[in-house]
């Protein structure tokens, strides 16, 4: 089974997510169910103010899901909610948004809204956590979460410990790569192959 993850080697400038987007209706944009980022109601109303007196200067970030056939959001869940809670905004807009669509697994969605999150400030602990734990459940290893989300191999012990991950290892020595179910299935169906 090959790696999923593959090293981007640097994009020409015509390619860059930027150059494709797309005015798409509110209708067939979601939310996506892993978003650990939090929005105080006072930056909330002045993103309000924002968009009212800039407009939309950044597109928000999408993968399309065939199965559903909407488009779920990576980055700009807020910027999203500005024009779904906000009729004037949204009336602005012709009842549409701007988005971006890139191509991306699972665990690659969850990095860049934690990339996209991290570089403009905080996020929820907790959230955070439940992340960290489902991209272990996805097959990727503490290094290939330090590695896509930016952070420190005690960062992911610690978050692994706040969602009780570390208690499914309470009876076994301590390793800073502790492994889930999935992740042994998975390795052991790679060393079959």
């Amino acid at each position: 089974m090959a790696n999923t993850f593959q090293m981007r080697v640097t994009m020409s400038i015509e390619n860059h997510p930027i150059n494709r987007v797309l005015w798409i209706p509110i209708e067939r944009i979601q939310a996506n169910n892993y978003n650990p980022n939090s929005v105080a109601s006072t930056e909330m109303r002045l993103l309000y103010v924002s968009i009212r007196e800039d407009g939309y200067t950044q597109p928000i970030v999408t993968i399309y899901d065939e199965q559903i056939d909407k488009y779920v959001i990576i980055d700009g869940f807020h910027r999203y909610f500005v024009a779904k809670k906000n009729k004037d905004i949204l009336e602005s807009t012709e009842g549409a948004l701007p988005i971006v669509v890139l191509d991306k697994s699972m665990n690659e969605r969850m990095a860049s809204t934690v990339r996209h999150n991290r570089a403009r400030g905080s996020h929820s602990i907790k959230g955070m956590s439940n992340m960290v734990f489902e991209m272990l459940e996805n097959g990727w290893d503490d290094a290939m979460i330090c590695n896509h989300l930016g952070m420190e191999a005690d960062e992911i012990v610690r978050l692994k410990h706040i969602t009780g991950f570390s208690k499914l290892f309470a009876n076994t020595e301590y390793s800073k790569s502790w492994q889930t179910k999935n992740q042994l299935l998975l390795q052991k169906s790679n060393e079959n192959t």
